[in-house]
């Protein structure tokens, strides 16, 4: 979306002339009726700045920044509506409008001009600017892009200044998410508003494809109130693309490892009743079968030497099948959208090592499932004009199973290891991570999120949102005894966050502020039934746990803009994050064992920033921003890091460090030529090192002031992309780019050994994607890590060398 929008000279000046012409037509009487919706543009997002006007009517509106237009007292009988915008095919459509009809709802989508036209400037801002100059420090990614070539949604957050994707492997494996030195469940993400962790672990960000994709909201360190969850550290809001028109959306791709992934998403729309029906699915799978080699690549031969290999994993397959249907209406007078909707996921997972990669693993997998069945409803003008809602509501029952039966070591040729004897040599406690097990996990998720927007005046919003969690956890282990598995335990998690906050925007929109408050509360009871002996024998009793914690958050956000292209912000939170289920009752597939007395973990958060531009000189166009940061945390959850790298037992539960300190600063710079030229390159630098000085003896620590391992503390990301018009074809076009990222090394424990420490990280990627005339189908291919480098991520576990990828999209919009 361009934050400068040219509008048709022409058609502004006839929208003008007519209004100024017209004063016979101003005066009539004509009934109370208003014409209102959205506009897109083919990749169905919000489309600013479209000029809508009456045929023959002085009656006209321009679109928002979400797309939406308005136009009150249209007169009865046959009526045409006429749509304009430079870059833009012009649009027309007819529709009877009946007496007495108090609204009608109408969407759009326009196809974009290949035609050069003679046009005025019309300085607007974009959702994309809108967002990022609220006073949070937030970047919001844009997907239209990205959605033609074969990358993941993490990948685009993974080039985003200040984050960084850190996943475990390939496709499917374990990622964590880490904004300026806060990691893990520090960081939330929301799928329009609501908890992913509703959907699953077969329902994740790279199950939904950027083409399903409208944006990408990155909050870091303070989170509005409106994402009414315990985020400390950051929250990504991915939301959902939901325009209201007939479309047709599918791609396929084929790649390195036997990757094949493959998307639909399919809407239907009638304009009369307002009847909407969605349907989306999605099918990922990869052997993950990459080369992995250097220091943490080894087999242990029988005298015990090391004898570090090149080898290919062999037990890390990844298979994920699921689909989303939403049946309801959009644009009736009653809701802008009222939906009913299910969604199903299903995956398969093999598990190739522990926390480090030094045993790896065979035999050992998760499979998991969800249902998932949802409610929606919103209204912009409920009871009055002033009150907007927003209400998300979900069940869902979620299963899965964590096998693991195989007793022998393996090495990294997927081959028995064998003794001096030349026998085969069994795992100590029967299977690959600790005891043979057939590990039934089932939970029944509660969730929902209510928000609530009141304009007191233009100027001035109040905010309140109410979110609620509940789960209840079952576990039973086929491989346990009979008598065992009658002493089942269970594990009930509740969570209530209540936020409230107050919106201003004056000085003619210059001076924005966000002013908001969170109460948390968070109920926790395990059960586990225990054999007592009593005087008749044994007695069947249950061991209880439970708590119950409460707190309050507060925080505030300010812009401030000092000149037409000069923007401050600043914003700070006291945020709060209640341990996550999985954190306090473990989470077996992930090697997670059980910790009940997890602590809250409270940050101080500030973030000083300012963007600059766009500065334009001739067909030149230059931005920067750039942000510093404190994260100032007590009771900081982390996953407890084990320094003996070759323990064939790696299950670490979740801990609190008591004291950390991050401090850091991340800045981005953009550069485009005539639109067809346009470069980025980004940092983020911070230090987040152990800040509790004295152990409970009085003490010093020999960890104090020490980096935090596991954590890359220095990244940097740089994109080019050029684009060729008219490429071959008249209307078609070729974008070329290519992607760099770089990872400064970093200790994978506190021991900092340098054996236990990664390399430099150099990355490389080129993508090509030709798009047809018709604008309806696209080819592109990818090619990642073209030099072939080790790319680490959690405790070194290598990502995937050099990989190529081709892909397909085909699209239809606005079909009838």
């Amino acid at each position: 979306m361009k934050a400068t929008l040219l509008i048709c000279k022409t058609s502004f000046l006839l929208v003008f002339s007519m209004v100024l012409s017209s004063p016979a037509a101003l005066g009539q009487a004509v009934e109370a009726t208003t014409v209102k919706g959205k506009i897109f543009d083919a990749a169905a997002t919000p489309l600013p700045g479209v000029i809508v006007r009456i045929k023959d009517s002085p009656l006209t509106a321009i679109s928002n920044l979400d797309g939406s237009y308005q136009i009150q007292n249209v007169p009865s009988g046959e009526v045409e509506i006429l749509l304009s915008c430079l870059g833009y095919q012009d649009h027309a459509r007819k529709f009877s409008l009946k007496e007495n009809e108090p609204t009608v709802h109408l969407d759009f989508s326009l196809e974009e001009s290949t035609t050069d036209l003679d046009g005025v400037i019309i300085e607007g801002q974009s959702v994309k600017t809108e967002i990022e100059t609220k006073g949070f420090a937030v970047e919001v990614v844009e997907t239209e892009k990205a959605a033609l070539q074969s990358v993941q949604t993490n990948d685009l957050l993974n080039r985003t200044a200040g984050i960084r994707v850190r996943q475990n492997g390939g496709i499917g494996s374990r990622v964590d998410y880490n904004l300026n030195g806060m990691s893990g469940n520090s960081v939330r993400i929301f799928i329009d508003g609501l908890p992913i962790s509703t959907y699953g672990p077969s329902f994740s960000l790279n199950s939904i494809p950027p083409a399903l994709i409208e944006r990408i909201e990155i909050y870091k360190g303070v989170i509005p109130a409106h994402l009414a969850d315990d985020a400390l550290g950051g929250a990504i809001n991915v939301v959902l693309k939901k325009a209201a028109f007939n479309s047709l959306m599918a791609s396929v791709s084929y790649g390195s490892f036997n990757t094949l992934q493959g998307n639909l998403n399919a809407v239907y729309h009638d304009e009369t009743s307002g009847f909407t029906t969605k349907i989306s699915g999605f099918y990922n799978y990869s052997d993950n079968d990459y080369e992995v080699w250097g220091k943490f690549v080894r087999n242990i031969l029988p005298n015990g030497r090391y004898d570090y290999v090149r080898a290919k994993r062999f037990n890390d397959s990844y298979r994920s099948v699921g689909g989303k249907f939403d049946i309801g209406f959009s644009n009736v007078k009653w809701a802008d959208q009222f939906f009913i909707s299910y969604t199903g996921s299903d995956d398969y997972n093999e598990i190739q090592h522990g926390t480090y990669m030094s045993i790896p693993y065979k035999g050992r997998f998760t499979t998991s499932q969800s249902n998932v069945f949802g409610l929606t409803y919103a209204k912009d003008g409920l009871f009055t004009e002033k009150l907007e809602v927003n209400f998300n509501g979900s069940f869902s029952k979620r299963a899965e199973v964590v096998t693991d039966t195989v007793k022998w070591n393996y090495n990294w040729f997927g081959e028995v290891s064998l003794n001096l004897d030349g026998n085969p040599i069994p795992k100590d406690m029967g299977a690959q991570q600790g005891a043979p097990t057939i590990n039934h996990i089932d939970r029944n998720v509660s969730t929902f999120r209510a928000v609530a927007n009141y304009d007191i005046t233009p100027q001035h919003k109040i905010i309140l949102s109410q979110s609620f969690f509940n789960i209840d956890r079952y576990q039973q282990d086929e491989m346990r005894s009979e008598v065992e598995r009658q002493f089942v335990g269970t594990r009930d998690l509740q969570k209530h966050i209540t936020s409230f906050g107050y919106e201003f925007n004056l000085v003619q929109s210059r001076l924005k502020g966000n002013i908001f408050g969170k109460y948390y509360v968070q109920d926790i009871e395990r059960m586990d039934p225990i054999l007592v002996e009593g005087t008749n024998g044994s007695v069947r009793e249950e061991d209880r746990v439970s708590s119950n914690r409460n707190t309050t958050g507060y925080g505030m956000a300010y812009s401030f803009q000092a000149w037409k292209q000069v923007i401050f912000l600043a914003s700070a939170e006291k945020a709060v994050r209640m341990p996550s289920e999985g954190e306090i009752f473990g989470s077996p597939g992930d090697n997670i064992v059980e910790n009940i007395s997890l602590k809250p973990e409270i940050s101080n958060n500030l973030n000083v920033g300012f963007k600059l531009g766009k500065f334009k000189h001739n067909s030149h166009e230059y931005s920067f921003s750039g942000t510093g940061f404190i994260r100032d945390t007590k009771d900081k959850i982390v996953q407890q890091i084990n320094p003996r790298v070759n323990d064939a037992v790696q299950t670490n539960p979740f801990e609190n460090l008591n004291k950390v300190k991050a401090i850091g600063f991340e800045a981005q710079a953009t550069y485009s030529y005539k639109e067809a030229l346009l470069a980025t390159i980004n940092f983020s630098r911070f230090n987040s090192v152990f800040n509790n000085k004295y152990d409970p003896n009085g003490e010093v620590y020999e960890k104090y002031g020490q980096q935090i391992p596991n954590q890359p503390y220095f990244t940097l990301n740089s994109s080019l992309e050029y684009i060729l018009h008219n490429f071959i074809q008249q209307g078609s076009s070729l974008r070329l780019s290519h992607y760099f990222s770089f990872v400064q090394n970093y200790y994978i424990n506190w021991l900092e050994i340098e054996s236990l420490r990664t390399p430099k990280q150099f990355a490389h990627d080129l993508g090509a994607t030709y798009t047809l005339p018709n604008q309806r189908l696209s080819i592109s291919a990818d090619l990642r890590n073209v030099f072939d480098k080790q790319v680490y991520d959690n405790f070194a576990v290598q990502k995937p060398g050099r990989a190529f990828y081709l892909k397909v999209n085909y699209a239809i919009h606005n079909f009838k």
